[in-house]
């Protein structure tokens, strides 16, 4: 896709968006139903993902981590995004990398000790390019990626949560 196919399919959704400012408010959803021993079976569009503990806290290694995860929807998305900009920009991408490395210290999520947080303590995100762009067209592309992906903003600016649950009758 280049910049001229991007924009004719992203002018008409911002044109709708400006003048109806509702009809970008999209809700979107993930569901899961706990499986065989301590897991859950998320339902990703595509297929199932069995996620599980992860070794450091007794499982197995055979279920997907819902920490490694929650990094793999962070590249995804800065994936996606890198790409998008760089065509919308013009910036010729022959090839590019992005990885994603947190640390978590287990001893919070285990309640071995109170200091220690629940969840990751650090997010690393990495860029590798191969490209002929020059360095400040390469700084652009990595700041309007950073400005406009979806899970990096997430995680960089903790959203409002909301936890509730509904017992089912037992009839």
């Amino acid at each position: 896709m280049d910049t001229d196919e991007l924009k004719a399919l992203q002018s008409p959704l911002k044109e709708k968006y400006r003048q109806e400012p509702e009809t970008a408010l999209v809700i979107l959803k993930a569901r899961g139903r706990i499986g065989a021993g301590i897991t859950c079976k998320v339902e990703t569009g595509k297929a199932l993902v069995e996620a599980g503990l992860h070794p450091a806290t007794g499982g197995d290694g055979l279920s997907a981590c819902s920490g490694d995860m929650l990094l793999e929807a962070l590249v995804a998305c800065a994936g996606v995004t890198l790409r998008a900009v760089a065509t919308a920009i013009g910036v010729d991408l022959k090839d590019a990398t992005v990885s994603a490395e947190g640390d978590l210290d287990f001893r919070g999520t285990l309640s071995v000790s109170r200091e220690a947080p629940v969840g990751f303590k650090t997010v690393r995100l990495r860029f590798d390019l191969d490209s002929d762009a020059t360095p400040d067209e390469l700084e652009s592309l990595i700041k309007l990626t950073e400005r406009y992906c979806v899970v990096y903003q997430t995680l960089s600016r903790t959203p409002d949560m909301s936890v509730a649950y509904q017992k089912r009758s037992q009839g």
